[in-house]
């Protein structure tokens, strides 16, 4: 009876976001009806579990968010991020139009440019292309979704979304965790990804179908705007990814570094410096990107309060990106409290496939992932719930916590895209097509990655590599 008020309670939740509803009002909500179907009293289950969890997870990620965010904007007002994406298209031409959408996609995600600004900076010209091309609208979604959602949003390695951010505090590694596990499990999913693609093209195209009559979100005539050029616009990306790889490959932080706070008798929350290295340093190249890309592209901000147009709408843009993941961790703290999660907890961890704690860790995050709609959110709550577990047993068997990140990583971004998704919602939305237009080939591309964090974890498995 008790697994079976939690079970309703993430029902619930999910109903709920699938019905477009804020899980920052929803996940509470549930949450407490979890708590009060157990027993525990409501309003300390709201204050002392709930908004406890909530608040520490704003402390430790509230800077990559708004720092993201910030740069995203940045890169979209400077038409940096078109300037990208259009010479990608220009260069590809309509004969390799989805290649030029995914290549896309991918450089500015894993340049740190944020999903759903890359999104409305790549539509215009993926819509201009496949019309020019006569190739059926309806597949832009899906090769965006490919471009973004995959392997850069979270396999390969140094990426510096928050996806790739999240598992270093839990586990003490860098976005650069387990390169080789990445790095394969990333081309599998282009390559893979791109042939089936390539497949419903074809598919498309025997039946006559061309790019169809559509008139909602159609791209309007490119005005006369001089873009700027690629080599100049990608400089922010690279800087990003540069000071962010010194600072947490090469950089040697003073493990003393946080002593001086120690002393003034300050909760401080990171345990040790390993584990916030990776936020500082994604937090100090996302600081330098921005300032690159505003002196690169100043000229091209409108006059009139257009930088501050920028800075405050990506500022506070963040603010419900955290706040859905944060009410969604505050909702998980509550769930691990209740007396019933313990046989769930025990499920989990009895997953023993392969005797690591890998499998047992793939479906944890996925599964909620999916349930929650949220890759970060998903992930964070299975990692605050059992990560300390899944470390105690990869320690016990001399497994390195590299694996573990990358494994955690790459599974918040297997069924996180599912139909209740916000970033699904958004995509669709941009492109002018609905869920029954569309939305298969994102599924496609969801059951791909799910299935490839399996494959890296066989690859560990068999040989060991990561």
């Amino acid at each position: 009876m008790e697994v079976l008020g939690i079970l309703l309670s993430l029902f619930l939740l999910m109903f709920m976001a699938y019905q477009g509803f804020s899980v920052i009002l929803f996940a509470p909500v549930f949450a407490l009806l979890a708590a009060a179907l157990q027993g525990l009293p409501i309003m300390p289950s709201y204050t002392e579990l709930f908004m406890a969890k909530a608040v520490v997870y704003v402390k430790l990620f509230f800077p990559v968010f708004m720092l993201g965010a910030v740069f995203g904007k940045v890169m979209e007002d400077t038409l940096l991020a078109k300037g990208i994406s259009h010479a990608i298209m220009e260069k590809l031409g309509h004969k390799h139009a989805i290649l030029a959408v995914v290549l896309s996609c991918a450089i500015l995600t894993y340049g740190g440019v944020s999903l759903f600004v890359v999104v409305f900076a790549v539509y215009p010209f993926a819509a201009a292309l496949f019309k020019e091309a006569n190739m059926p609208k309806r597949l832009i979604p899906g090769c965006i979704a490919l471009g973004s959602f995959t392997f850069t949003m979270d396999a390969f390695p140094g990426t510096p979304q928050i996806q790739n951010i999240i598992p270093t505090t839990f586990y003490g590694t860098n976005g650069y965790a387990a390169p080789i596990a990445g790095i394969v499990g990333g081309i599998l999913i282009f390559i893979i990804g791109m042939i089936y693609l390539q497949w419903r093209l074809k598919k498309a195209k025997g039946k006559g179908e061309g790019y169809g009559a559509h008139t909602l979100n159609e791209p309007a005539e490119a005005a006369d705007v001089k873009l700027p050029k690629w080599y100049v616009a990608i400089l922010p990306l690279l800087l990003v990814l540069a000071i962010n790889y010194y600072l947490s490959r090469v950089y040697t932080w003073d493990p003393a570094i946080l002593a001086p706070l120690s002393g003034m008798k300050l909760p401080l929350m990171a345990p040790a410096v390993k584990n916030v290295i990776g936020i500082w340093s994604l937090v100090i190249g996302l600081v330098f990107g921005i300032v690159l890309a505003l002196a690169l592209g100043f000229k091209n901000i409108p006059k009139d309060g257009g930088l501050q147009k920028a800075l405050n709408v990506g500022a506070i843009g963040s603010l419900l990106a955290i706040m859905n993941t944060a009410s969604e961790v505050g909702y998980g703290n509550v769930i691990a409290a209740l007396p019933g999660f313990k046989s769930i907890a025990a499920a989990l961890l009895g997953i023993k496939i392969g005797g690591t704690p890998l499998v047992s860790e793939a479906v944890s995050v996925t599964t909620l992932a999916g349930i929650t709609g949220s890759a970060s959110g998903g992930m964070s709550i299975a990692l605050d719930l059992m990560s300390k577990d899944w470390l105690a047993w990869a320690n016990s068997i001399g497994m390195s916590p590299e694996i573990l990140h990358r494994v955690a990583s790459m599974a918040s971004g297997g069924c996180d895209t599912m139909p209740h998704n916000g970033a699904v919602i958004t995509l669709l939305a941009v492109c002018g097509l609905t869920h029954k237009q569309s939305y298969i080939d994102i599924f496609a591309m969801t059951v791909i990655k799910t299935l490839m964090v399996f494959v890296v974890i066989a690859l560990y498995l068999l040989t060991g590599i990561y």
